[in-house]
């Protein structure tokens, strides 16, 4: 049997009798966060650029988030993926290595709004695409360190597959969807900081979603897509293809429910998330403190995220998301980091670009307490003489043993979406996300329309 073969017969025995209270309330939970950061990426410049070039006619069936326009489902995954990323504030999973809210979320509604599906169809193609980032386990972390975006180069294919459960297809329609996403894979880290890292998720979404659509009408792709000796594998593996791994655990627990997503607190890269933590936790009993006070900060973290996070004169927004030197020095003198510090070219003030110069980055190389990935230690020396330390083993919200709590995913929601859909507006949609299980993805798509009147959320729910 054939990887492809026996990765669609997993993915289409996924029922949404499967699917426990526990996994559709996580389930709903990433819809949630993804939506939100979506509605509030549509500000950025990643997304308005691109937008302005797909130049997408109206008149299609599935809507770009946030406006009154619906455009094809294709066009609409690629654009509201591209958002869900954009600001480096969705969820990631640990399988991957990477974000999978942002990439199937969108496909999922565009697709799902297209041909007419339910919300719980939604969740079952989620529940699944979460599943099929398993593939990971089969290549990384030797994949993702030699520099493809597991995000986009992965995750294409849980879209895939998460996609293909939401239409219903069946397994050689799916094992043809999977086998076509291995020739869609693509995004090169060399990209991060940039623009081009968010176009990673649009174009996943949209390739993942197009993938399904075309194995549904007939489309083929070799069953042979992934273990040819000019497959998937051998190209990607970077010397590492443990395939054995993907299956040996399959759905026990689903992914979903255990250890499930990480969801971010704060709206930057995950790798500056410890030492950020570490900064408030001093915040919180000593501080904020004032510029002046600081005479030298000490970030350490590990080796893999210090390569992606040490930058320290960030020129853009999206550098600044990716320094942990701009992070902590901006947790240590607002006790805080949010979507604004972001934005405005905040990260030129004179009282935080001082600090950059004091604050110096390396990396750490142990004693490991917490996930070996995600340590942290932060010193920080002020100018009375006191040496202050603060280490973070593993962020908030990392699993569902350390998890996000609702109240602070409905919170995140509706600071991100009020921006787009007004106060009333993001309350109204999330309720609509909480009651998914029970609506159609139409009715969710209605509420998040611009100015969406309760009459016209009616009327598009019921068309």
């Amino acid at each position: 049997m054939t990887f492809a073969r026996e990765l669609a017969q997993r993915v289409c025995a996924i029922r949404s009798d499967d699917l426990s209270e526990e996994a559709q309330y996580w389930n709903k939970i990433a819809v949630l966060d993804t939506v939100g950061v979506a509605l509030a990426g549509t500000h950025e410049e990643a997304f308005t650029l691109l937008e302005s070039v797909i130049d997408a006619p109206a008149g299609g069936p599935s809507l770009v988030l946030g406006s009154d326009r619906r455009v094809s489902a294709l066009d609409a995954a690629l654009l509201n993926g591209t958002a869900a990323h954009t600001l480096d504030f969705d969820n990631t999973i640990e399988t991957l290595i990477g974000h999978i809210s942002a990439v199937s979320v969108p496909a999922l509604i565009a697709g799902g709004e297209a041909h007419g599906c339910s919300g719980a169809d939604l969740l079952l193609g989620h529940a699944a695409a979460v599943e099929t980032t398993r593939i990971g386990l089969a290549l990384n972390p030797e994949h993702s360190e030699k520099g493809w975006h597991p995000t986009s180069t992965l995750g294409v294919i849980a879209v895939a597959a998460g996609c293909s459960r939401l239409l219903a297809l069946s397994v050689e329609q799916t094992e043809m969807a999977l086998a076509l996403s291995a020739s869609l894979a693509a995004g090169i880290k060399a990209n991060f900081g940039t623009m081009t890292k968010p176009l990673h998720a649009g174009q996943c979404a949209r390739g993942g979603l197009m993938a399904a659509l075309l194995a549904r009408k007939g489309y083929t792709a070799s069953a042979e897509a992934f273990e040819h000796k000019q497959g998937f594998f051998e190209l990607f593996g970077a010397g590492r293809r443990d395939v054995e791994r993907v299956f040996e655990s399959w759905g026990k627990p689903l992914l979903i429910v255990s250890p499930g997503a990480s969801y971010k607190i704060y709206p930057c890269c995950y790798g500056t998330h410890s030492p950020v933590q570490a900064a408030l936790d001093l915040v919180r009993e000593y501080g904020p403190f004032e510029p002046d006070q600081i005479e030298r900060i000490e970030s350490r973290t590990t080796e893999r995220a210090l390569a992606h996070t040490n930058r320290p004169r960030p020129t853009t927004g999206l550098e600044a998301k990716f320094s942990v030197q701009y992070c902590v020095a901006r947790a240590l003198i607002d006790g805080k980091v949010g979507l604004d510090d972001f934005e405005r070219e905040a990260w030129v003030e004179p009282r935080v670009r001082t600090l950059l110069e004091r604050v110096h980055a390396s990396t750490y190389d142990g004693p490991f307490y917490g996930n070996a990935r995600f340590d942290a230690r932060l010193k920080v020396v002020l100018r009375d003489g006191r040496v202050l330390e603060a280490k973070a083993d593993e962020p908030a919200g990392r699993t569902v043993q350390n998890p996000v709590s609702r109240d602070a995913v409905d919170a995140k929601f509706v600071d991100c979406a009020k921006s787009v859909l007004g106060e009333q507006g993001a309350e109204a949609a999330r309720a609509r996300i909480w009651a998914l299980d029970s609506i159609s993805v139409r009715e969710l798509t209605a509420a998040l329309e611009r100015n969406a009147s309760p009459a016209g959320v009616k009327n598009r729910a019921a068309a």
